[in-house]
């Protein structure tokens, strides 16, 4: 049955009206809806990440975050495997990724904690900074204060290996002759940052599957926020 002229009259306005309710800027957010809806991403962000890298396996069994053998022993390895020392070599490759496993779960305190402090101008600056502002925003909050907590906890697996030990004895003079940084002097140093890096590249991850797809975290908060910036 055609439609007459009238009815298509009557359409166009709630058709425009429609469109104009889902074509929310930034500018036309309140400074309420734009904090509330990134502090709700972050959370769910930085919960996403610390999940999936906490669980046995989510460093080992992930491409994207696994923790090889620093450079130096991976160098040395076809030498050590003619010693003997090959398996040692893969439990230590092992033991380094359980390591940040367990690390990882410590974060979740810290990065909540950034969350709640977050101001209306992190939030404004998070939204129109790119797909890895929230990262950054995190990485700077969290750190320093992370690094320190993550190392004895690393510590405390990577010293089993009697391999790590030995690095440990044979790089202690390398920051001295500047071959390497004192952070990757030790086995612990080395995990402990290459768990920051990996717990950083997930949130990244959960932040740009958000920033693609806000509707489908169902928070409508979300939804709307970030939709605004789409």
């Amino acid at each position: 049955m055609p439609v007459s002229r009238r009815a298509i009259a009557l359409l166009i306005p709630l058709s425009l009206f429609a469109a104009s309710a889902y074509a929310l800027s930034l500018a036309d957010l309140s400074n309420k809806d734009a904090s509330g809806g990134l502090k709700a991403a972050l959370e769910t962000g930085s919960n996403a990440a610390v999940a999936k890298l906490g669980a046995d396996g989510g460093f080992l069994n992930n491409d994207k975050v696994r923790i090889p053998l620093p450079k130096i022993l991976e160098q040395a390895r076809p030498i050590l495997k003619m010693t003997g020392k090959g398996q040692q070599l893969d439990d230590l490759v092992v033991q380094m990724n359980h390591a940040a496993e367990a690390a990882v779960p410590m974060a979740k305190p810290l990065l909540l904690d950034a969350v709640k402090s977050m101001s209306i101008t992190d939030a404004k600056n998070i939204l129109t900074g790119g797909d890895t502002s929230v990262t950054d925003f995190f990485r700077g909050k969290t750190q320093d204060k992370l690094a320190v907590q993550f190392l004895p906890v690393v510590k405390k697996v990577t010293d089993k290996s009697g391999l790590a030990t030995k690095y440990n004895t044979a790089m202690s003079l390398a920051p001295q002759l500047g071959v390497l940084t004192k952070d990757q002097a030790t086995v612990e140093g080395y995990v402990t940052q290459r768990a920051l890096d990996g717990l950083y590249t997930m949130i990244a991850e959960e932040e740009k599957a958000i920033r693609a797809d806000p509707i489908g975290t169902g928070s409508k908060l979300i939804g709307k926020v970030f939709g605004a910036i789409k």
